[in-house]
């Protein structure tokens, strides 16, 4: 499957904002972000604000992108995904949202067993975890409620999965999801709420975007 291969911390600095794309290191002062605050490219620094120049158009294709690269999609599949939630009855815009957190590379993410999404993405193409007992390296496949993700039993004995309990312990686990990890595994409960969800998106400026 296609992914993005360039530098991610250009991502956040087009956005105007970080996307925390690389975990811990987005938080120290090796971050990109912190040395170049402005937009990549010879217009990037100086100029008239972003507030200043943005028309509508401007504001909805920053928001979607802005999701996309949060979440790591490209364009095609991000549609696909707005197809989808279009047809499902409910708010377009948190059919959206809720569809790209079902994602198993953001389930694993939000469960804490991963730095960051793309660390995440990697450990499900590598075969290491299970969903309900399967074996799972999709990183798109949509789990839904009632699902269980665990570690393969084959990748326990290496050095990562030895220290992730000590590691998740640290980190933040998603409401909608219950998480062991001292077993290392966890259940989708039930469909996150909008509360829950990344609270910088505008899902209403993307639908706007193609609704056009």
């Amino acid at each position: 499957m296609a992914k993005y291969m360039g530098p991610v911390c250009k991502l956040c600095r087009r956005e105007g904002e970080k996307l925390f794309l690389k975990g811990s290191r987005c938080f120290s002062p090796k971050c990109a972000f912190e040395k170049r605050g402005y937009a990549p490219g010879e217009h990037g620094r100086g100029g008239q604000t972003r507030s200043e120049r943005e028309s509508d158009y401007a504001r909805q294709l920053r928001s979607k992108q802005k999701a996309r690269r949060l979440y790591g999609i490209l364009e095609r599949q991000f549609r696909r995904y707005f197809g989808v939630a279009l047809r499902t009855r409910g708010m377009t815009g948190l059919n959206l949202l809720r569809t790209l957190e079902l994602r198993l590379d953001n389930v694993v993410y939000r469960l804490g067993m991963a730095e960051n999404r793309m660390q995440a993405r990697q450990l499900v193409n590598h075969g290491h975890f299970y969903v309900n007992g399967h074996r799972a390296n999709i990183p798109s496949m949509l789990l839904r409620a009632g699902d269980v993700v665990t570690v393969h039993e084959g990748s326990r004995s290496l050095t990562y999965f030895k220290e992730l309990p000590e590691l998740a312990e640290k980190r933040n686990c998603a409401l909608w999801l219950d998480r062991d990890v001292r077993s290392l595994s966890g259940r989708v409960l039930r469909l996150p709420e909008r509360s829950e969800i990344e609270g910088s998106l505008n899902e209403q400026a993307i639908v706007e975007y193609y609704s056009r």
